[in-house]
């Protein structure tokens, strides 16, 4: 696939421009969107995915274009599992629901860049090794393995030690300041929470591109493709995280259904590196005869499929909790009643980490 820097170019400043737009509109009048603000939206992005990928069928083909939406769905599947996280921080920190956009947006942009530059290595490695497909596909099926044997990471919800130290180093204020993340009290510069609720959001998206950069590489090695299948998926993230902020609780086996994708996606790019070998001690360096390389409509049918039945799944088990009364309440419910752990007086140590514990054996217990 051939992408001139023109459309780099204009790439680029369409993301920057519709990032501006929701900077503004989050800026001007912070609040809790309504349903239907949200769904129209994330229909909206949506939408903009698909047609981006209509333009890509008509200049580059249909192949390309399979290759963007097999990535995009990829992505937005993997971002959906990032909520649930999302939705534990917010609780975890006690953010109040008006600036919960504000921390999402800063946190999507910290997270755009950080993509942005684990992309561009992979694409350097990718081009110059094929060797790396073994790595990468290794890595998703331990992944996978480890999703679909205990479901949801543990650690994912734990404070990293980039939170821990910002805790540790910045002074931060006892409470909440609207929406500010810097203020100035008796003269003195301090941060508000609200700055360690970003970096958290922030940080704890990169982790989850260590898993989501490596997967959407197995589907298509089109740098071009890989960076805007990112970037429609992270969009559209702020406004499902309000959208679906109660359902993400409901999703009980998305996280296995997830982990049979990464497993697909591993073991395609574990065959892609056998079929273009250059290894020299795996047949002596030459493409291994009769291994299959999955096409990508037939990815794209596969990563559908198992998807569709985890949600379906999902929804009917949730439903049979609620009819038997043992649903509890979503994160984001436990985030609008919670109390501000700063005003308490828990400056520094937070009750993260009991906070998390709670939500994490409340979600296993229903998997149960």
């Amino acid at each position: 696939m051939d992408v001139s820097v023109a459309v780099w170019v204009v790439t680029l400043v369409a993301v920057v421009a519709l990032l501006a737009v929701d900077l503004i509109i989050v800026g001007r009048r912070p609040h809790e969107p309504s349903t239907k603000e949200s769904s129209l939206w994330v229909v909206f992005y949506v939408s903009l995915a698909v047609l981006f990928g209509a333009g890509v069928w008509l200049t580059s083909g249909g192949e390309f274009a399979g290759q963007f939406y097999a990535g995009w769905i990829t992505e937005y599947s993997l971002s959906v599992d990032n909520l649930f996280v999302f939705l534990v921080i917010m609780s975890s920190f006690a953010v109040p629901r008006i600036y919960q956009q504000k921390v999402l947006m800063i946190g999507i942009i910290t997270a755009l860049v950080l993509r942005g530059v684990f992309i561009a290595i992979g694409a350097a490695l990718i081009e110059r090794f094929v060797w790396v497909f073994f790595i990468f596909g290794a890595f998703l099926i331990y992944t996978a393995f480890t999703m679909l044997r205990t479901g949801l990471d543990e650690d994912e919800h734990k404070e990293n030690r980039v939170i821990k130290w910002s805790r540790r180093v910045l002074p931060v204020t006892d409470g909440y300041v609207g929406a500010k993340i810097i203020t100035k009290i008796d003269g003195r510069r301090m941060a508000t929470p609200m700055l360690i609720v970003m970096i958290a959001i922030g940080t704890t998206d990169l982790m989850f591109a260590v898993d989501s950069i490596p997967a959407i590489f197995g589907l298509t090695q089109e740098g071009y493709l890989v960076f805007t299948a990112n970037v429609f998926a992270l969009m559209g993230l702020r406004q499902l995280y309000f959208l679906l902020g109660g359902l993400v609780n409901r999703l009980v086996y998305l996280s296995y259904g997830l982990g049979a994708v990464l497993a697909f996606i591993g073991v395609k790019l574990v065959l892609h590196a056998l079929h273009d070998n250059n290894l020299p001690f795996i047949n002596g360096g030459e493409p291994v005869p009769g291994i299959p390389d999955i096409s990508t409509l037939t990815s794209l049918v596969v990563i559908v499929s198992i998807l569709v039945i985890a949600t379906v799944a999902s929804l009917i088990k949730s439903s049979s909790d609620r009819r038997k009364g043992i649903l509890p309440d979503s994160p984001a419910a436990e985030a609008a009643k919670a109390p501000d752990p700063y005003t308490a007086g828990a400056q520094g140590d937070v009750k993260d980490d009991r906070d998390l514990k709670d939500t994490r054996d409340a979600r296993s217990s229903r998997r149960r």
